[in-house]
This record gives C-alpha cells, structure tokens and sequence, in this order.
C-alpha cells in the first residue's frame, strides 16, 4: 500500500498501561479450518472504570453535541422478571419507527511486529521461546492460508458483508440488501419499525496501516510446528492484552483525532493472525479474538479484531470476519459495555451468567448463513441474539424468533443463577 506507516513503539508505555482498563472475559467463537480445533479463543469487552449505565444515557443525550455516535435509549418491562431495564443502542429508536443513521467507521489495519518465537508448547500449555522478529501483516497476502487470490485480509473485511451490502433473508423473508448488522437489527426489531426506512449501517473509511512494535518480553509469534503435526500455514501472534489495549488507548487513539477519529465515530483495529492473553506464553490464558471497549471523557468507543487464517480455531464455524461480525454487532447493541439484562447465561460461549446486553455471547459459536461475496470469497458470520431474546416475549423480532437464524425460538428464561 502507497499509505505511511505510523510506528509505535511500545517500550515506554508498559508501566503506564497494565490494568488500566477493567476486562471481563467471555468465552469464544472459532473459525473454519480444514484442521483439527487446536486452540481455545475468547472474546472479551473492556469498559472504562468510570463507565457507568447513567453515563451512557447521558451520552446519548448528547449525540447531537459531537459526544456520540447517534444513540437512542430504550426503557423495556421484562417479563423474565419483572423488572424495568434502560439502555443506550446505536440507531434511531425503532419503538418510534426508527429511521437511519450512517456511522462513520474507520477501518484501521494493523502491523505487528514480534521479537519472540514460541518454539514448542507443552502438556500444561506452557510456551517455550527464543528470540526471533515477525510481522503480522493485515495489508500483506496471506497465500500459504488463503491460497493465490483473495487473500489480503484488509482487502477481504473492505469487501466483506459488514461493510458491502449482500442479500439477507431470514427464514424465507427479505430483510433487505444492505449490511450484515443492519440486516440484523431489522430482523431484531421487524415488528415495530418502518421497515422502509429503519437502518443502522456503517460508512467506512480506512486509515494508514499503523506498526506497533511488541517488546520481546509481552508477546510472542507461535511457530507453525509448535503443536505438533500438522503443522499450520502461519505464525499465529500473542500479544498481552494489557499493554495492547493501553497502546490503543494512551497512543493510538490519541493520535488518530487528526484523521477524524472521535466520540462519534468507531475506530475499528484489524489485526491479522494475531490474538492476546493475559500471559503470552500460557495457552491457558488465551486467546482473545476481539473485543469492544471504552476509553476517555466522552467515551470513544473501538473494537480491535483479528482476520483469522491460520485455522487454530478449527470446526465448523469460520474464521474470517466472523469476530468481527460478533464485536460489530455487539458494539451497535451495547457502545459502552454496560447495558443492564436480566441475568442470563448457560448457553453459547457463557458457562455462568452475564446479566448485559451482548448479543453475540449467547450463540458463540453458532454460524448464520454463509455470504458468498462478489469477490468470490465466502464470508463467515456469527448469529446472534435478538433484543427480545433477553428481555421478555412474545419477540418482536422477525417469524416470533429470538435471534436471526431462528436458533433461538424462546427468550433467556428465568433470570440465571
């Protein structure tokens, strides 16, 4: 690419990001693979520590003010358990027919650059290193994964259905040719919006690749033969999480307000074949795939995700924009991370009980329908669960259903314990 690289050294910022953020780790979706499911992935949401539900509300009564992106807060008596909920979404407020809103989104791609191998892992999950440099590249072909075309993971998300519009018809209804989480916020809410004209779509545009340079001892490229045979097509990256999210947050953030970067808007961080942990060089700590955060007054709210290709997360259920899909679609149902549910759980990726408004986390790792693209590439996209699915029935969403491939046909039950 013709763009100029910014590069981020992380050396002088370890002391000042370990633990800024408070982390509550979920667990993950995994991606198609013609390999064995190999690795366990996470997906995880970062809220500021001062971020509050009352904040929330009040950002969105400031959308208007530059402070948000467009919001609306919803008020909702759930049956599950008799109580009164109130949250902030992306959107128009679809109880009052909605309309639309075009999200500026900027695309980020990632560089990083690694000074550790993982050479071997052993029964524990313990990883044994030696020093050696690797870039993961977002903006490079990736063709030992991906094969000779379509294989620039930049490219891919660019033309991918978060971003393009493809067809989308749930249980044999059209939804509507447009975006893959606009399409699932139309079947969330198909009862009650004007369905000529309620949408939630993301302009996107994307910004110079940015390097981050990891020092050698807070993250660490896994060799391809580290498993064992098989071997897999490419070095897999594992970052600390703390001092990742504190470079995005004290450095890279800050420094993106010049190209438009701002409370209104949302920055998206592709990262390529790399995930984080909260000790690199433990498997049982890892692996993040994505994750939605927030960070300052406003509250600027990002998402980083990893374009997988190394198939390590294995099964049935892709790799490709299939993190992305669920952070977008969670980011749209809950910007701040803190909108309040009556608790649910046991189910999907949640072995306990949350009690917020994620709607990816209930049907990790269940697939919607593929999306062939006009570029030939088939995509991988998450399901998800509708807004009545955690709140209360009958749905309001499309056929009665509580979430969009129909996985789902009653809510969450009684309140979890």
């Amino acid at each position: 690419m013709s763009h100029k690289l910014n590069v981020i050294s992380v050396a002088a910022l370890l002391c000042c990001c370990m633990g800024a953020t408070a982390s509550y780790a979920q667990q993950s979706g995994e991606a198609q693979s013609t390999t064995p499911h190999r690795l366990r992935g996470i997906f995880t949401v970062r809220v500021a520590p001062d971020s509050t539900p009352a904040m929330a509300e009040d950002m969105a009564g400031s959308a208007g003010a530059g402070k948000a992106p467009p919001l609306f807060t919803y008020h909702v008596a759930s049956n599950r358990d008799n109580n009164n909920y109130t949250g902030v979404i992306v959107g128009r407020d679809p109880f009052a027919g909605g309309g639309s809103v075009s999200v500026p989104t900027q695309i980020v791609p990632l560089i990083i650059v690694t000074h550790t191998v993982g050479t071997t892992v052993n029964s524990k999950g313990i990883i044994t290193t030696k020093p050696g440099r690797v870039v993961f590249d977002s903006t490079s072909p990736k063709t030992a994964c991906l094969g000779s075309r379509n294989n620039v993971p930049l490219t891919l998300v660019q033309q991918s259905p978060i971003f393009r519009s493809a067809n989308f018809n749930f249980g044999g209804t059209e939804v509507g040719v447009t975006q893959y989480i606009d399409a699932f916020q139309r079947g969330s809410f198909w009862n009650v919006i004007d369905k000529a004209n309620y949408h939630v779509r993301l302009a996107p545009r994307t910004l110079a690749p940015i390097v981050i340079d990891i020092p050698a001892n807070q993250g660490l490229a896994l060799a391809t033969t580290s498993l064992g045979p098989p071997a897999f097509c490419a070095p897999l990256g594992i970052l600390n999480i703390d001092v990742f999210d504190g470079i995005v947050t004290t450095k890279v953030l800050p420094a993106l307000k010049a190209q438009g970067v701002n409370p209104t808007t949302f920055p998206i961080f592709l990262l390529s074949n790399v995930v984080l942990a909260d000790k690199p060089t433990d498997l049982g700590t890892c692996c993040v795939l994505g994750y939605h955060g927030t960070t300052g007054s406003p509250m600027q709210t990002y998402s980083p995700s990893n374009f997988d290709s190394t198939g390590l997360f294995g099964g049935a259920e892709g790799g490709d924009t299939l993190a992305l899909s669920h952070e977008v679609a969670e980011w749209v149902n809950d910007p701040y991370g803190n909108n309040p549910t009556p608790p649910w759980g046991h189910t999907g990726q949640v072995v306990g009980c949350q009690d917020n408004l994620e709607v990816a986390d209930p049907l990790t790792p269940t697939n919607a329908p593929r999306v062939f693209g006009a570029n030939g590439f088939t995509y991988h996209l998450q399901e998800m669960a509708f807004f009545s699915w955690f709140f209360k029935t009958p749905s309001i969403g499309i056929h009665g259903w509580f979430s969009n491939n129909g996985t789902f046909l009653t809510d969450a039950g009684p309140p979890c314990k």
